[in-house]
């Protein structure tokens, strides 16, 4: 097999051959190019694995090298080269799409890491990108763009900021663009900056040294050196207080972290990816997120739409997230009726797929036959404003109107509900000599169901 080819696109000669010595112990053929010309002839001329380039050349700019390839080569990983604390360029050039960038001087070990990053990229899948693992589920107009969408932005290294509202999936969508770039085989490390005690932060994020506070009794490694060689998924990061904005900003700035007690600074190589239900642009302008940290990080903007906006896919959800939670009990799957399914289409749907996924779990501890019909659908519908307000059911009659009770005046009905049920299974577990199919007909409920409901309550 051919060895991979490295186009560098410099007009320093010395440059250059620094760049070419290393890769070539590294396995790597390159070829050279003094100016945006000679590049576009050998890029039309030939294959290259990857292309390096300058930002400033004799006879243009660096990024319109980086645009010309997008357009004429896309399958092409394109890094540019760019003068040290130059930030905003090397941010102009992962928007154009360039894989990633690297500052002069040039750090060798960064370079090495970079290249070998992008030459995994072409090699995964002959240019196409797979994914592996959990997909998006759904054949809506919405969520083929969002495929393509992660597609595109999982072949750069590029800093990525995932909006859409609570329960649409944003974490999936950051694993996805994981899975599906070159730092698949590294770690995904996702945190919830909502949920670390704003003092416990410092020291979950960057780690410390043996001895540097009460309680160090050995050193640790933080998340964010955790992701080494990977992807840090920073979920709810509108939640991090700004002393620790400016801590991640030069993170992402100058790729080092220092863990507390350390006195130096240790390099790291992680993609950064955050999301957030709020609207960060909002908090830059209230003083709540540094404007700063807000541009680094929203490099490229992706968003995932609410459920509302793809109703056509609650059919095909429906059935994987059914799938999935009897999968789990260890009990055959229902089918979902027209009735219900038309139900759940026109529901509005505010917690979008985590309330779809909520609402039929109600509905398979409802079901008692193999079909899950209208009447085991209960649809939560706000009634009165403010803390402690009512719930109702929109579902319909039949069986689940016991449950709909059930909602409505706290959850202490429910367990007394739960524990009848729970007295009359094993009631019947008993007069049967604990032959489930033959209790699940003196219950009249089907077999799949009592299954369910005997794992469900817990019943040993």
């Amino acid at each position: 097999m051919s060895k991979p080819v490295v186009l560098v696109v410099d007009d320093e000669p010395d440059l250059v051959e620094l760049v070419s010595l290393t890769l070539s112990r590294m396995n790597l053929d390159t070829a050279s190019a003094g100016d945006l010309e000679g590049a576009r002839e050998l890029l039309n001329s030939r294959h290259f694995d990857l292309c390096l380039t300058d930002m400033r050349l004799p006879d243009g700019d660096g990024l319109d090298l980086v645009a010309w390839i997008q357009d004429n080569k896309p399958l092409v990983p394109v890094a540019v080269i760019s003068a040290h604390g130059n930030v905003e360029s090397a941010v102009r050039a992962l928007k154009l799409g360039a894989f990633d960038f690297v500052s002069k001087p040039l750090d060798l070990g960064a370079l090495r890491k970079l290249v070998v990053s992008a030459i995994k990229l072409g090699e995964r899948a002959d240019g196409e990108l797979t994914m592996r693992g959990p997909r998006l589920i759904g054949h809506s107009a919405a969520m083929d763009t969002l495929r393509q969408m992660i597609a595109r932005v999982a072949r750069s290294q590029a800093p990525v900021h995932i909006s859409g509202e609570s329960g649409t999936g944003k974490e999936l969508v950051a694993r996805l663009i994981h899975e599906s770039g070159a730092r698949a085989e590294g770690p995904f490390v996702p945190v919830n900056c909502g949920a670390i005690p704003t003092e416990l932060m410092e020291s979950e994020l960057f780690g410390y040294k043996r001895g540097s506070f009460t309680g160090a009794v050995a050193d640790s490694k933080g998340m964010i050196q955790s992701a080494e060689g990977g992807t840090l998924f920073l979920d709810e990061v509108a939640d991090l207080p700004l002393h620790m904005q400016v801590k991640l900003l030069r993170v992402i700035q100058e790729k080092t972290v220092r863990p507390i007690g350390e006195a130096r600074e240790v390099p790291v190589d992680v993609r950064i990816l955050s999301a957030t239900h709020k609207s960060l642009a909002t908090l830059v302008r209230d003083g709540r997120f540094r404007e700063d940290l807000y541009y680094r990080i929203n490099v490229i903007e992706m968003r995932v739409p609410s459920l509302r906006e793809h109703r056509e896919d609650i059919p095909d959800l429906a059935e994987a997230i059914l799938r999935r939670l009897s999968r789990r009990l260890g009990v055959e799957a229902p089918e979902i009726s027209a009735e219900a399914l038309a139900m759940l289409q026109v529901h509005a749907f505010p917690g979008n797929v985590r309330e779809l996924e909520n609402v039929l779990e109600r509905a398979l501890t409802l079901c008692i036959t193999d079909t899950i019909e209208a009447g085991d659908i209960q649809l939560r519908t706000p009634m009165l404003d403010g803390p402690g307000a009512a719930t109702v059911s929109a579902g319909g009659g039949g069986h689940g109107g016991e449950e709909a009770a059930a909602t409505v005046g706290g959850g202490a009905l429910g367990e007394q509900l739960n524990s009848i049920e729970r007295d009359a299974i094993v009631k019947a577990l008993e007069q049967t000599r604990y032959n489930k199919t033959a209790a699940a007909k003196l219950l009249g409920m089907s077999f799949r169901a009592l299954r369910y409901r005997i794992k469900k309550l817990g019943i040993e």
